[in-house]
């Protein structure tokens, strides 16, 4: 009889996601009510958030003893290899600097390009003014940018 699920067996994901969804709950993280996928852990005045797909766990916080903490609780739980700093997810390529998190699919443009014969076309300047000021949404909600 088998008594857990084996990776590559069709039950190998929700078995794998339930399993780490029951660590997180015990360690206190909430789950999210929209994205069943997204933890968080308040401690304090910090945040941890750990997002789960597929088999891939991304997670950062506010503090980084927090994040260095769950990093080894972790490695202590689970078998898993540490990939550094997120560079690239789910097509998206990720830049962090001091100024801030962006975010850019310039490898994927240059493939787009490639494959259609375009990588050696000519670039034009966008249809928009880039001097264009941008009204605030009045009716919208004020977002502090910073968590985010």
């Amino acid at each position: 009889m088998l008594r857990k699920a084996l990776y590559g067996l069709k039950q190998a994901p929700r078995a794998r996601y339930a399993r780490l969804k029951n660590f997180l709950l015990k360690s206190r993280f909430v789950m999210g009510s929209v994205d069943k996928t997204l933890f968080l852990l308040s401690r304090g005045s910090d945040t941890l958030i750990v997002h789960i797909y597929v088999d891939d766990i991304i997670f950062g916080g506010s503090s980084h003893a927090l994040v260095s903490s769950f990093a080894e609780q972790m490695s202590r739980e689970f078998e898993m290899s540490l990939m550094g700093e997120l560079q690239f997810f789910l097509g998206l390529q990720i830049k962090q600097s001091t100024e801030g998190t962006f975010v850019h699919q310039a490898k994927y443009t240059r493939y787009i390009l490639k494959k259609f014969a375009m990588d050696n076309s000519k670039p034009l300047a966008t249809p928009m003014d880039i001097k264009t000021v941008l009204d605030e949404d009045e009716d919208g909600e004020a977002v502090d940018q910073r968590e985010f």
